[in-house]
């Protein structure tokens, strides 16, 4: 017998999405740096993810840099309604996998105010704090945060590569309605974090939820075992698994490819059993 699974989740408590969604982070070169390929391919992606349903678009302002945004809104923009549009402010990007945290209240704003100009938003569905800056007190980030919430140019604070300890002290501060931690098949170790999800209704968007390709590749017996079951993929199955595994989880793969586009998101029509469940549930020992 398959296992109920809601595709849907209330972010913040007033924001419906379907729980499959699209990260951005593919669209852009090796290292997040410059492009991938032509806007042209990567604003084909975007408009397909819409057109088959997609709710949450899961960009960043160092993605390019600002190049993943100015695609989310050449493609985009005008947004449909009930597409929730979410972006990361904190770190800057000065080279291919090089980057710093940057998270006094000053330069928070000055990232928040520069990715709604090139988003073409006057409010941003969900900010995430893409890390915590070491040499700022937190109160400092998260109320400069607050503050551009009550400004009316965020609707809903989130927490980038977070311990479950940061994440009860920060909600001591603000409301916090999203995560976003590695988390997958085979990557567990943020499992106290997402149990706290759970418990205070948290979205947790887990990043690199096929493992940066490494489940595409996997060759585990249970999981290649549940893949021919279905006559699916292993990458379909460990998105599968994600949204089977807790009713928080929100994964937003990346692609520059409509045709993987179409792979990832046929994931969601998957119903794993009880016992594939569990079968899989093992992999992580």
């Amino acid at each position: 017998m398959s296992v109920d699974v809601d595709e849907t989740f209330a972010l913040g408590g007033d924001l419906p999405l379907r729980r499959l969604g699209l990260g951005t982070g593919g669209l852009v070169g090796a290292g997040y740096w410059g492009p991938r390929g032509s806007r042209a391919e990567a604003r084909t992606v975007l408009r397909a993810a819409v057109e088959r349903g997609v709710t949450l678009i899961d960009t960043a302002d160092n993605y390019g840099p600002g190049l993943a945004e100015e695609l989310v809104a050449e493609a985009l923009h005008p947004y449909a309604e009930g597409l929730v549009v979410s972006t990361k402010g904190g770190v800057v990007r000065t080279g291919p996998d090089q980057w710093h945290v940057a998270g006094r209240p000053q330069e928070l704003r000055a990232m928040c105010e520069a990715s709604l100009s090139r988003l073409r938003l006057d409010r941003i569905d969900l900010y995430q704090l893409h890390r915590f800056d070491p040499a700022v007190p937190m109160a400092e980030q998260l109320g400069a945060l607050a503050e551009l919430r009550a400004e009316g140019k965020i609707r809903h604070i989130g927490l980038n590569t977070v311990t479950a300890q940061q994440l009860r002290e920060a909600l001591a501060l603000v409301p916090v309605a999203s995560v976003q931690n590695p988390y997958n098949l085979l990557d567990r170790t943020s499992a106290e974090l997402l149990a706290l999800c759970e418990e205070r209704g948290i979205a947790f968007l887990p990043y690199y939820p096929l493992g940066s390709g490494a489940l595409t590749r996997e060759s585990a017996a249970a999981l290649t075992a549940v893949a021919a079951e279905h006559g699916a993929s292993t990458g379909q199955i460990a998105l599968a698994w994600l949204l089977h595994h807790s009713p928080v989880l929100c994964p937003s793969p990346g692609t520059g490819s409509p045709a993987h586009l179409a792979e990832n998101l046929d994931a969601a029509t998957i119903h794993l059993t009880a016992r594939e469940t569990a079968l899989l549930d093992g992999l992580a020992g």
